[in-house]
């Protein structure tokens, strides 16, 4: 029991991480420590256990979907899927509003999460080969680029919906940028929370006068969503583990690449949102800036479960 709230705990940091446009829930994974056991039960996952869904009439069937349902370490996926729901349906609200209240200080919340995300894994990655060097100002150039590109909060297809949840996923087993962030640069970041925030509200509000076509109606972009984030994960999943196993020093460079230049979001988003800055207000987002810094420090800090090894060399 104490091992399962430990994950759903990791879980609930993990959500709270991609909910916003910075550190991703990868990264908090990586310094949790539960990084590798988390792609490779990802990459784990065998559809074909559906088949074996008839024989649950038979005792011996049922022992025998548990024993798969262990060896792909499904409950581990679950416990750690229902903290960071918890955290994304929790904290949804609380970030739209403080965008709109407090966009510069919380900016500079995300900049100190992820320049900090930065430092804790390039302290365990040796970035001393031309390839793992290229490999890192690849992810940073790579990373400039993308977060160049503005939000829009218009309505979209069902077809960039999905394909938005199969990328933004990809956070959550590539340490460096947040789903959000992904959100934020293909321009559906307020879209997907007003609508996962309607959608939450008309479920509620089955239990009272609601009705079921005011849950249907938000209903179908997060369900969408959800398919390509689906899809995505189970393909992101397989394609990270196996660049880790290629090459576990240049990989971590490149998100560490990522994360260098995906920092230049949260200062496009404070500037863009900020027509004066004062003292105060210049004070207030450094302070924000140096508590986003000490969460991970300090998570990193109590977490002395890190130990990536150099496996192989470009």
């Amino acid at each position: 029991m104490r091992e399962w709230l430990s994950i759903y705990l990791k879980g609930v940091c993990m959500g709270a991480a991609d909910i916003v446009p910075g550190v991703s829930g990868g990264t908090i994974a990586l310094i949790a420590g539960i990084y590798d056991r988390l792609i490779a039960a990802i990459a784990g996952l065998d559809p074909r256990i559906l088949a074996t869904v008839p024989a649950l009439a038979s005792g011996e069937g049922r022992t025998r979907f548990r024993d798969d349902l262990l060896e792909m370490d499904v409950p581990f996926l679950l416990v750690l899927g229902l903290g960071i729901g918890t955290a994304v349906l929790l904290m949804s609200r609380l970030i739209t509003a403080a965008f709109e209240a407090y966009p510069a200080v919380l900016n500079g919340f995300f900049f100190g999460l992820i320049a900090a995300s930065a430092v804790v894994i390039y302290r365990v990655t040796d970035v001393d080969t031309p390839g793992r060097i290229g490999a890192l100002l690849f992810g940073a150039v790579l990373a400039f680029f993308v977060s160049g590109a503005t939000e829009s909060g218009g309505e979209a297809s069902l077809l960039l919906v999905f394909l938005a949840g199969a990328i933004a996923i990809s956070a959550m087993v590539l340490p460096g940028i947040s789903g959000a962030a992904f959100l934020y640069i293909l321009g559906q970041y307020e879209y997907m929370l007003g609508a996962l925030t309607e959608f939450t509200d008309a479920l509620v509000g089955l239990f009272g006068d609601g009705s079921l076509e005011a849950v249907v109606d938000p209903g179908v972009p997060v369900v969408v969503f959800m398919v390509g984030a689906t899809v995505g994960l189970l393909t992101m999943a397989r394609l990270v583990r196996r660049a880790l196993e290629r090459n576990r020093m240049a990989t971590l460079g490149f998100l560490v690449g990522l994360m260098v230049g995906a920092l230049r979001l949260p200062v496009d988003e404070a500037a863009a949102a900020t027509e004066v800055w004062t003292p105060g207000l210049l004070a207030a987002v450094v302070g924000a800036t140096l508590v986003g810094a000490a969460v991970v420090l300090g998570f990193d800090h109590y977490t002395d479960s890190l130990d990536y090894t150099e496996d192989t060399a470009i």
